[in-house]
C-alpha cells in the first residue's frame, strides 16, 4: 500500500467497503481510533477524518462515554435529506425533477398503503389533517403537511420509499413554506390542500390504490404548480 492508501482516503474506502460487503453490519460497533490506526498503517488523524467523514453522511455514528463509541448507523438519519436541500439550493437538482421524482415515489407509496392499510395509520392521517383544518399558521400547517405525506409513506413498510420521501419533503419544504406566507389566497389553498388530503384518505380507506395514487399525483402536481418556482 502507498503513503496515500495509508491515509485519510484508504481509511474511507476500506470501511466503506466493510460495509458494502457486509462484513460489518448496522449496530456492530467498530474499534476505537488507536486499534484502526495500527490496522490500517494510518496516523490516528487519518482515522478520525474518514469517521468524519461517515458520520456526516449518517452510515455512523458516534458517542462518547461508557457504551458509546463509534457505530454502523442502524436507521437513516436525516444525512440524505441534508445532501438534498443543498443540491436543490444550489440548483444542481431542479424542482422539476423534484417533483417528477416525488410523484413517482409517492404514486408507490400510496399504492402499498392502500394494501396494508390499518385502522391505526388512517386513524394517525385523520388526526393529522383535523390539526391541518385547525391551524391557519403556514410554519404549522407546512410540517404537518410533511408528516401526512411521510406517514402515508411509513404505512406502505418500504423503509426506502419513506426515507427518501422525507429527504425530497425536506428539500421542499423552506421554498414551499416561502410560498405559502406570500400567497395572497392563502385561506383558500389551505383549505383545498385539506380536501385533496382527504381525498388521498378517503381512496386509501376503501383500499383503492390506483385512485389513491392518482389523487396523490394529482395534489404533487398542482402544489408544486402553486407554490415551487
Amino acid at each position: 500500500m502507498t503513503d496515500t492508501t495509508h491515509g485519510f482516503e484508504g481509511v474511507l474506502d476500506y470501511l466503506t467497503n466493510e460495509i458494502l460487503e457486509g462484513r460489518v453490519v448496522p449496530g456492530d460497533r467498530l474499534p476505537n481510533e488507536r486499534v484502526l490506526a495500527a490496522q490500517f498503517g494510518a496516523s490516528r488523524s487519518a482515522v478520525r477524518e474518514a469517521i468524519k467523514v461517515l458520520n456526516a453522511q449518517g452510515v455512523l455514528t458516534s458517542l462518547a462515554g461508557p457504551g458509546g463509541g463509534t457505530r454502523v448507523a442502524a436507521q437513516q438519519g436525516d444525512a440524505l435529506g441534508r445532501m438534498l436541500r443543498l443540491h436543490v439550493a444550489l440548483d444542481a437538482i431542479s424542482f422539476a425533477e423534484v417533483t417528477e421524482t416525488r410523484v413517482v415515489l409517492e404514486r408507490a407509496a400510496a399504492m402499498a398503503a392502500a394494501e396494508q392499510r390499518d385502522d391505526a395509520g388512517l386513524a394517525e392521517l385523520a388526526a393529522i389533517i383535523a390539526a391541518m383544518w385547525a391551524t391557519p399558521d403556514a410554519a404549522r400547517f407546512n410540517s404537518l403537511d410533511t408528516s401526512f405525506h411521510v406517514t402515508i409513506a411509513g404505512l406502505g413498510a418500504n423503509r426506502l420509499i419513506r426515507d427518501v420521501t422525507v429527504a425530497i419533503r425536506e428539500a421542499v419544504a423552506r421554498p414551499i413554506l416561502l410560498a405559502e406566507q406570500r400567497l395572497p389566497g392563502w385561506d383558500a389553498m389551505r383549505e383545498r390542500l385539506n380536501r385533496e388530503h382527504e381525498g388521498i384518505v378517503e381512496a386509501l380507506r376503501w383500499g383503492d390504490g390506483a385512485l389513491a395514487a392518482q389523487r396523490c399525483e394529482d395534489h404533487i402536481r398542482q402544489a408544486h404548480r402553486n407554490l415551487l418556482p
